[in-house]
């Protein structure tokens, strides 16, 4: 079966159409959406056979955590222990490029952590994805949406040239504009330590 695919807006997405992505990721499955910088593919972190698929058409070793998109601090908590300083630097840089590694609740599946105990969670300043997992109600997963070790995506068609026919979504908002991905700051270390560079500078 050929990947459908839902045009939207980037900056007005339709309600009807965010919704009918959601309705996916809650029936088990995949979606790939534009972010800030390139297109991810998103599962929802409760559904495992889900979760597993992104492992599978990503070729992604699975000793590899998956970070994952949240539309609140609230929302954040649900899946992390959520310590006075996460809080602050979700407060400073939230919605935006910076992912903080936390501890992961015990209920997380150790797909999402690979079996770290930790999560990476990020509130993205992209109006797409923040809908999307806004309308879910759950945590959404935000790798980028290529085959591992091959370049990250700024169209949707770069999407469907690699995955047609192996995810079922894909939301056309256009050409998104590359660059640096988010900063990785992680918080389960003392001091922090950044895992990765990205647009946000610590």
């Amino acid at each position: 079966m050929a990947t459908r695919v839902l045009t939207v807006d980037p900056e007005r997405p339709c309600p009807d159409t965010i919704d009918a992505a959601a309705a996916v990721l809650r029936a088990g499955g995949i979606v790939a959406f534009p972010t800030e910088t390139f297109y991810g593919l998103g599962a929802a972190t409760t559904c495992e056979a889900a979760l597993a698929r992104i492992f599978r058409v990503k070729g992604r070793p699975e000793d590899k955590p998956l970070l994952v998109l949240v539309s609140s601090v609230a929302m954040a908590e649900t899946v992390a222990e959520v310590s006075p300083s996460a809080r602050a630097l979700m407060a400073q840089h939230w919605p935006g490029a910076l992912t903080l590694v936390v501890r992961a609740h015990p209920g997380v599946s150790p797909l999402v952590t690979a079996g770290t105990a930790s999560i990476g969670i990020r509130y993205s300043a992209h109006r797409v994805p923040s809908m999307l997992v806004e309308r879910l109600g759950t945590p959404v997963t935000a790798p980028s949406a290529n085959r591992s070790g091959e370049p990250p995506p700024t169209t949707a068609g770069e999407v469907l040239a690699v995955f047609d026919g192996e995810i079922d979504v894909v939301l056309d908002g256009g050409p998104t504009v590359g660059g640096r991905p988010s900063t990785v700051l992680d918080l389960t270390v003392s001091p922090p330590l950044v895992r990765r560079e990205g647009a946000v500078a610590l």
